[in-house]
């Protein structure tokens, strides 16, 4: 019996994103019900344009700052989008190589995370199951000669990068850090309150994620990091010439296609099977 069925209603986080804007498209599709939560009114109204037809099957949400954490005197950043939903995708974390300070990527991840589940445990009554978006990045490391990662592996590398090295860290390696982190984090918390929740998690981790962009995106920097790069690469002529082919021969790294992640997240939210899982979603 699967966990969740449609009508539910699912809440997805940074509903305007590359990757949540497939998982709401995937399940409004579906016949469930979704509340997404973006920053800003503004960011909502394109989400509603772009799924006008599903209706009131839709509902946007504004969270403006996700690394609120409840405390006595104030509520944390998603204690009302939680109420009343049925389930949880929770993608809202930063993707970017630009961070000049390891905190800019990992306070957001983290507390991202960890606020989601708080929420979820004070004011989440009907939530059956909260689906983490994570990262191979908290998954592999470099190493020398080819090597096959499991759901097993965690990336402690780039932690000890990050902690040796701080703001002169690789950019990929506080990226990655965050998600290792973040997702440690989650695990960690779901320990903790094992006696008191009534739902679990599965986390999915996905490597370069591809594919046709819905979100708004005005111009290539509107693209999300993954689909930049290989902008960067492929489509930008000026670019192209000046990065070579070194980087497209060479790069080993593997990729999920976005409509196929959408679907995985919605398959984690009902399978059971995917309850306290790790999952790598790769092509």
């Amino acid at each position: 019996m699967p966990v969740i069925r449609p009508p539910s209603k699912v809440l997805v986080s940074g509903a305007n994103g590359y990757v949540a804007m497939w998982v709401v498209h995937e399940l409004l599709e579906q016949g469930y019900a979704v509340r997404g939560t973006v920053r800003s009114a503004e960011k909502g109204e394109y989400i509603k344009k772009q799924f006008a037809k599903y209706g009131d099957k839709l509902e946007i949400v504004v969270v403006e700052d996700i690394t609120k954490l409840a405390d006595t005197l104030q509520e944390g950043a998603f204690d009302r989008a939680v109420k009343g939903v049925d389930a949880i995708a929770h993608t809202a974390s930063p993707f970017h190589f630009n961070a000049s300070r390891p905190a800019e990527l990992i306070g957001p991840a983290v507390q991202g995370t960890v606020g989601i589940l708080q929420s979820t445990l004070k004011h989440g009554t009907s939530v059956k199951r909260v689906v983490i978006t994570s990262s191979v990045g908290a998954v592999v490391r470099d190493e020398p000669t080819p090597t096959t990662f499991t759901e097993k592996d965690w990336n402690l590398q780039s932690l000890e990068i990050v902690n040796e090295q701080g703001e002169n860290a690789p950019k990929l390696a506080i990226y990655r850090a965050s998600k290792t982190l973040a997702e440690q984090a989650a695990w960690k918390f779901v320990e903790e309150h094992k006696q008191e929740i009534n739902w679990d998690i599965a986390v999915l981790n996905p490597p370069y994620v591809l594919g046709p962009a819905i979100h708004e995106v005005t111009d290539p920097a509107s693209l999300n990091t993954s689909a930049k790069l290989f902008y960067d690469h492929v489509a930008d002529a000026t670019k192209v010439e000046a990065l070579g082919n070194e980087y497209l021969s060479k790069a080993g790294a593997c990729w999920v296609d976005v409509r196929d992640l959408g679907v995985a997240h919605r398959l984690a939210l009902e399978k059971p099977e995917a309850g306290n899982e790790r999952i790598i979603v790769s092509a």
